[in-house]
């Protein structure tokens, strides 16, 4: 198990590097380590993983309320790479029992925590628990409130516990949208049909929109809450107290 001293002087030797060397980096310290995959960028990362190593892992959050392009989004990556992707679904008693009690549009009223809580966060951290490290497609630019201090690689305080620490990599943390763009762009690379559709951040179909021009990608998600919290809890450590 990496010490806290080893993740400082990895955050220095990781520091502004590009994407391939951080997950280069991240495949050789680490054997059970996993991608997790829902948009553009994490196909960005399995495209450039797959060429460092072929066994890697993904998974991704299945909350049953995606838009029927991302499923068929994720089958499109899972063929064009011949990958595994393992889906991650609710605790079904709690689901019925939140259904059951609140409905369906619970979050219009009382925020989105709940229900994410119980349809990512949940499975997430059911997932996480039997992981060393995983690799997200987070950046910098995503939000102007809860992004602009993470790191390339850190402990993450989310999800460790005493008995069990966990790392997680951030290897597109500096690029942005249009870099990201660009990689898809020349490699070819597999994307939900929904971004041809002005949408730009996607997440459960009910708490996503379109996005207008010039308005920041975040403002699609959860629309009727305030902006400085579009985080649903699977990145919760990037919110200040």
């Amino acid at each position: 198990m990496m010490t806290t001293f080893d993740i400082e002087q990895l955050q220095t030797e990781l520091d502004q590097k590009n994407p391939r060397v951080i997950l280069k980096k991240a495949l050789e310290l680490f054997d059970n380590i996993a991608i997790s995959f829902s948009g553009a960028e994490d196909v960005v990362l399995i495209d450039m993983a797959l060429a460092i190593r072929k066994d890697i892992q993904v998974f991704s959050l299945d909350t049953g309320r995606l838009h029927p392009e991302t499923y068929r989004f994720m089958e499109k990556v899972r063929k064009h790479y011949q990958i595994d992707i393992e889906l991650l679904t609710p605790d079904r008693d709690v689901l019925d029992s939140f259904v059951k009690k609140k409905g369906l549009f619970s979050f219009y009223e009382d925020g989105h925590q709940e229900c994410c809580g119980i349809r990512k966060v949940e499975p997430l951290k059911r997932k996480l628990a039997h992981l060393d490290a995983w690799i997200t497609g987070q950046r910098k630019d995503q939000s102007l409130d809860t992004r602009q201090d993470i790191p390339e690689v850190q402990i993450d305080t989310a999800f460790s516990t005493a008995e069990h620490q966990l790392v997680k990599f951030n290897p597109l943390l500096n690029w942005s949208s249009a870099q990201v763009w660009d990689y898809i762009e020349a490699y070819q690379v597999p994307y939900n049909e929904l971004h041809e559709k002005g949408f730009i951040s996607i997440g459960c179909e009910p708490c996503t929109r379109a996005v207008l021009p010039n308005q920041h990608e975040r403002s699609g998600r959860w629309w009727w809450e305030a902006g400085a919290k579009k985080e649903c809890g699977l990145h919760a450590g990037n919110l200040k107290k």
